[in-house]
């Protein structure tokens, strides 16, 4: 009898270390909100990572308050800014902030809902092309789509000459949610192009369909075409473009330069938002597996989280952050955040640090709790500070002191 009531201590006081042990990991999260929903990780790590801290004193500034909606923003190769505005319009703005161009006479866009003048990337030889690639939903008679154009910017800077629309994301769709619309180039020249799968319930199936182009990440020519060699190029009834499938709403789009890997991150529904490392031919699995559940709070599909032969995200939230952007720090300007991936956060009105190792996140930090703003995009300024623009308007210089 002493024997089992020792035992019987014995096991409480272990369970009740590893409750405590459970506890101290959570509470060591930056995140203290409840998940949407009750779904366990794949892995250790997958979710409610270490929180972690930024040592070099930081100044955060704001140098331009008067943008208009901007949604994207690129570095021009004399660390002047480029940025889109959602209603339709383009900004040049000098180093320190301060307006210096309107580019106008761009293509009608429909800005209702999450459309409009979205993602803006400049060619890698911008130096001596002035090559200029954007994504915007366009309206046709039937829908919207997502459209990429290039253009070359003018001498003076306000116009963007001999317009061509190099690619339609199909089919169209009546609904204004989930573009997708992120722009990068890869170190060929040849872009990769994200597309969101259009929300609603009877279109987000495509996402599965390799003869559509929603919900996709694409490999294109800059003309447009796919590039050569692609995963599906053999494939009967499958678009050669795309690179891979089973995305939500990829808003965040980045290539890691000290790896050339390719990085991704997408909304959830109702929690689920994720970070992604693309690969060649992957399914990644929306609808069919998602780590969120519908904004109803039922189930997505099945409401499983994993399924042989579907990619597991690199990390997720749930609760949702929302995503809208991702880019890599590679400056030694602030040496401990070098190869760090830094996320905007829109509903989650912060800027995301994650810390990698081995392709595996092994600390998270929130910036900017205290400002509440929604960051739409992120980019590395040539002089080393961290820059961002939010939906309110502003443009913010994170440097160090």
């Amino acid at each position: 009898m002493k024997t089992f009531k020792l035992l019987s201590l014995l096991s409480v006081s272990i369970l009740f270390s590893c409750v405590n042990e459970t506890n101290v990991s959570a509470q060591n999260s930056v995140e203290k909100g409840k998940p949407s929903a009750d779904y366990k990780p794949a892995f250790e790590g997958q979710t409610r990572i270490k929180a972690v801290k930024t040592t070099t004193p930081l100044a955060i500034s704001v140098i331009n308050k008067k943008l208009e909606n901007p949604w994207a923003i690129s570095v021009m190769p004399d660390g002047r800014f480029f940025i889109t505005q959602k209603s339709g319009t383009m900004v040049i703005l000098l180093a320190n902030g301060t307006l210096s161009k309107t580019i106008t006479a761009l293509p009608k866009v429909d800005d209702s809902g999450q459309g409009g003048l979205l993602d803006v990337t400049l060619a890698p030889d911008f130096a001596k092309s002035r090559m200029v690639y954007w994504a915007y939903s366009e309206p046709l008679s039937k829908g919207v789509v997502l459209a990429i154009a290039k253009g070359k910017l003018s001498a003076n800077e306000t116009t963007l000459e001999n317009q061509v629309i190099i690619y339609r994301a199909t089919p169209a769709h009546t609904g204004k949610l989930q573009y997708g619309s992120r722009i990068v180039f890869d170190k060929n020249g040849n872009l990769f192009v994200s597309t969101g799968e259009r929300s609603d319930k009877e279109i987000r199936v495509q996402a599965q369909y390799l003869n559509s182009s929603l919900g996709k990440i694409l490999h294109l020519t800059p003309a447009g075409k796919a590039v050569a060699g692609g995963p599906f190029a053999d494939k009967a009834d499958a678009r050669p473009e795309i690179y891979s499938y089973g995305h939500r709403n990829p808003d965040g789009l980045a290539i890691n330069p000290q790896t050339g890997d390719l990085w991704e991150a997408e909304f959830g529904p109702k929690g689920g938002d994720e970070i992604n490392l693309i690969k060649p031919g992957k399914n990644y699995g929306w609808p069919i597996i998602t780590y969120g559940v519908e904004y109803s709070g039922a189930k997505v599909g099945d409401g499983i989280q994993q399924k042989a032969g579907m990619e597991q995200p690199v990390y997720y939230w749930n609760p949702v952050i929302s995503p809208g952007s991702i880019a890599f720090y590679n400056s030694n300007h602030i040496a401990e955040w070098k190869g760090n991936l830094f996320v905007g956060a829109l509903s989650g009105s912060h800027i995301i640090r994650l810390v990698l190792k081995n392709n595996k996140v092994v600390g998270e930090e929130r910036l900017l709790e205290d400002k509440g703003e929604r960051f739409r995009d992120l980019v590395e300024g040539k002089d080393g500070a961290l820059y961002a623009v939010t939906d309110g308007g502003n443009l913010y210089r994170i440097n160090k002191k």
